[in-house]
């Protein structure tokens, strides 16, 4: 829904309100629908204000559905004898009307809330005094809270920054809004960067060696072939491959300014420990 609403001239505007207490009794009158619309730009600038800063329990549109509520009240109650100004009193049941709806939608007992918000501002209050983040003692003292009332109180701070993954994170151009859900990063999944890097990474180690010093290299740390049976694969001698193996190693080791100690090499005979090149 667009909440600009359509501002009537002044002109109009009185002419609305007098045609509307003519017609008090009927809300769906054509006066009605003129100042709603009219005072419609009212909603959207205090539903704007709730949902800035720290992500709102409701999202826009709840907000200003809400307060839509509280104008339409405010048109109803409004007593022009008062002499008070109409944007003053709307203002205010707006914003009362938005606040119902918040508390109506939030799990977290208001007295939790308020508890979590005075932790907040005496931890700052603490890291300006001392310089540095203040120890769970010391904000226990400066509240005067007893250690177990502190850790009580601890738990229930991190209860209120519980939220839903469902919970719209923010409105966009396409068919569908971006919600909380969608930013978490799935860290079960493999980086597909991983295997481009390791295979870039094998390419360049095993650049400049000769055809079969590279089979050795595959064979033995790869695959986890013995020495015995890589010979049997390559059709040479053991000691070819081991000779192959030793220079292979000897010319990794010059392409690195720290090369690794020989406690770091795997056994040139027996069964390695399929260390992946």
């Amino acid at each position: 829904m667009n909440w600009t609403g359509t501002p009537l001239p002044p002109d109009e505007l009185k002419k609305a309100w007098r045609n509307f207490r003519r017609r008090r009794k009927n809300p769906r009158s054509q006066p009605a629908r003129k100042l709603i619309l009219h005072y419609l730009g009212l909603v959207k600038a205090v539903a704007k204000i709730f949902s800035k800063g720290k992500p709102p329990i409701l999202d826009f549109d709840d907000l200003a559905s809400a307060g839509y509520d509280g104008l339409r009240a405010a048109i109803e109650m409004f007593d022009l004898k008062r002499g008070v100004k109409f944007e003053t009193y709307c203002g205010a049941r707006i914003k009362g009307a938005i606040l119902d709806a918040l508390r109506n939608s939030d799990w977290v007992p208001r007295q939790v809330r308020h508890r979590a918000t005075q932790l907040t501002q005496s931890r700052h209050k603490l890291e300006n005094v001392l310089g540095r983040a203040p120890t769970h003692h010391e904000l226990a003292q400066f509240m005067g809270l007893s250690e177990k009332e502190f850790e009580r109180l601890r738990r229930d701070a991190i209860a209120v920054g519980v939220f839903s993954l469902d919970r719209k994170f923010t409105s966009s151009d396409s068919s569908r809004d971006i919600r909380e859900a969608d930013l978490m990063a799935d860290r079960r999944a493999e980086d597909p960067t991983h295997p481009m890097q390791a295979a870039d990474l094998r390419n360049y180690l095993l650049r400049g060696l000769t055809r079969n010093s590279r089979r050795v290299l595959l064979l033995y740390y790869a695959d986890g072939l013995w020495m015995s049976e890589i010979a049997a694969v390559l059709n040479i001698s053991e000691a070819r491959i081991s000779q192959l193996h030793a220079r292979a190693i000897t010319f990794l080791r010059s392409r690195f300014p720290k090369p690794n100690t020989d406690d770091n090499l795997p056994p040139t005979g027996g069964k390695n420990l399929k260390r992946k090149i």
